[in-house]
């Protein structure tokens, strides 16, 4: 017998309708400020100057763009992989020492993440150009003769992306470092597992997931930066958020523009997209 008829009133069906009403004004706020942006910067891609391929073709077709773009994922990649190399064993500190001083320290590194941007830029301008703090320790220490060229070139926007960067590989791996057990280290040691062997076999593994996290934000906004590289590096290492920059309000060639944007996106997604096939842990569950 229903249980409707036991009690004598009607069960009410669940409304599986009910759940969309709360996501729909996200929905709308993606589709307004994401998807009708990125639809726009299509149709201006293929419809100006003239309808067509004609801008992926020179896009794609000229060896300075190309060039552009190879300098591009060389910035973001030497940047991603110093701010992980240099990230990694700052977090795993905040996952073991003592609470107190893990929140200090924690703090310190977000109010670095809330400094305006632009202020940090010129403060490493100021460190790294040939008369800044860093040369002259450098000579006063006698380690060098005469000053190192650090601004203006790849060496000085790797140091400022690497800076800006670092907080974004850091957050994700405290997480997850203090997520594993300390008890499993200690089982290796017990079973003879010295330092190296219970890192490469045990702790870097198990983090493999808040690493990969990391790398790919770092990775994807990098290839989009414009304030630092535009001000640390020269003209030799433009990079692509420069050039649509250019495109757009130098040239005023919206479809040129567009064409970069939309292949900068592309690039962007088919990482993400490999990041899920390949570092989803919900999928390892």
């Amino acid at each position: 017998m229903a249980l409707s008829a036991v009690i004598g009133v009607p069960l009410r069906k669940p409304r599986r309708e009910a759940g969309f009403g709360y996501v729909a004004p996200a929905l709308v706020v993606i589709a307004i400020f994401f998807i009708l942006p990125v639809l726009m910067l299509l149709l201006r891609s293929v419809l100006e100057p003239q309808p067509g391929l004609q801008n992926y073709e020179t896009l794609l077709g000229s060896t300075t763009y190309l060039r552009v773009f190879l300098n591009t994922f060389i910035v973001a990649g030497l940047a991603t992989f110093v701010a992980v190399i240099v990230g990694y064993p700052v977090a795993w500190m905040l996952a073991i020492m003592p609470e107190k001083w893990s929140r200090l320290v924690l703090a310190i590194i977000i109010l670095s993440m809330w400094t305006n941007l632009l202020a940090r830029t010129y403060a490493w301008m100021v460190l790294l150009q040939r008369t800044g703090v860093i040369n002259k320790t450098l000579i006063a220490l006698g380690l060098i003769d005469k000053p190192l060229p650090l601004v203006n070139n790849l060496v000085g926007v790797t140091i400022g992306m690497t800076y800006i960067m670092l907080p974004f590989v850091i957050l994700p791996l405290i997480g997850v470092l203090r997520s594993i057990d300390p008890g499993i280290l200690r089982a290796a040691a017990l079973c003879g597992a010295n330092k190296r062997q219970s890192f490469t076999r045990i702790l870097l593994p198990l983090s493999l997931p808040g690493v990969a996290a990391g790398a790919l934000m770092v990775f994807v906004m990098s290839l989009g930066y414009f304030v630092t590289p535009a001000l640390l590096g020269g003209t030799s290492n433009m990079m692509l958020a420069e050039l649509v920059a250019q495109f757009v309000q130098s040239l005023v060639n919206w479809g040129m523009g567009g064409a970069a944007a939309l292949v900068l996106l592309i690039v962007t997604l088919a990482l993400y997209a490999v990041q899920l096939r390949f570092f989803n842990p919900n999928k390892a569950r």
